[in-house]
């Protein structure tokens, strides 16, 4: 099911403060790495967030998770005092793993391949 215009808007909504409040909390760039937030997709009642988080060399990305996890009552926190004018409940977060970037790297990988063994059997 497509998402409502509402739903795309609070999710934006949520995507651009979680990612102010992650920057000041430090999670943005921690351990020679960086994390971003590649999208926010919304419940169509607008009561719970799923969080697609981006980790760019981090060495231990399920580690990473479960801090984020710990820290959970801090983020959605200040996430309410962000959205309390725009939104009439904080909506709960759950984080997941985008592992669009790491597919994106091994496709090119298996191109790079290709097309090296495509030169090789060319006389």
């Amino acid at each position: 099911m497509q998402e409502t215009k509402r739903q795309k808007q609070v999710g934006q909504l949520v995507q651009e403060e979680l990612s102010d409040i992650f920057n000041r909390m430090g999670f943005n760039v921690t351990e020679g790495g960086m994390i971003s937030i590649s999208s926010v997709k919304m419940t169509p009642d607008l009561l719970e967030a799923r969080v697609y988080l981006s980790m760019f060399q981090i060495k231990a990305p399920v580690e990473m998770l479960a801090r984020m996890n710990e820290r959970m009552g801090e983020i959605r926190r200040d996430l309410g005092n962000r959205v309390a004018k725009q939104l009439r409940r904080v909506p709960e977060l759950t984080f997941f793993l985008d592992d669009t970037l790491d597919h994106v790297f091994k496709m090119e990988e298996l191109f790079k391949k290709i097309n090296e063994d495509d030169k090789k059997q060319k006389p």
